[in-house]
């Protein structure tokens, strides 16, 4: 069975929740979503210098989900605007709220 071109491709074990996004570092406004190219996209108001805009990111993702900033990784594309972000302790049901 395959997803509806709408869902967000993720990747989920009973504890964690994994998806990929696209990071736009020095945006005006914070803000998780909408979908770009396949990717989730998430801007932050923090420039790409010295891990802020990582830190930005983990800290909006937390937020968005409710969890602490302890759950939220970033395991691929550190230095990277394509990221790989593993969200411990949060469901599909809940990335999709954010990401209609």
């Amino acid at each position: 069975m395959t997803a509806p071109a709408s869902a967000t491709p993720a990747s989920v074990t009973p504890a964690s929740v994994t998806f990929d996004a696209l990071v736009q570092p020095r945006a005006s406004r914070a803000r998780f979503g909408p979908r770009h190219d396949g990717r989730i996209k998430i801007a932050v108001t923090a420039p790409p210098v010295d891990g802020e805009a990582n830190a930005a990111v983990i800290e909006l993702v937390a937020k968005a989900f409710g969890v602490p900033r302890s759950a939220v990784e970033v395991i691929a594309g550190a230095a990277s605007r394509r990221k790989t972000i593993r969200v411990r302790g949060a469901t599909t049901a809940r990335l999709e709220e954010l990401v209609p």
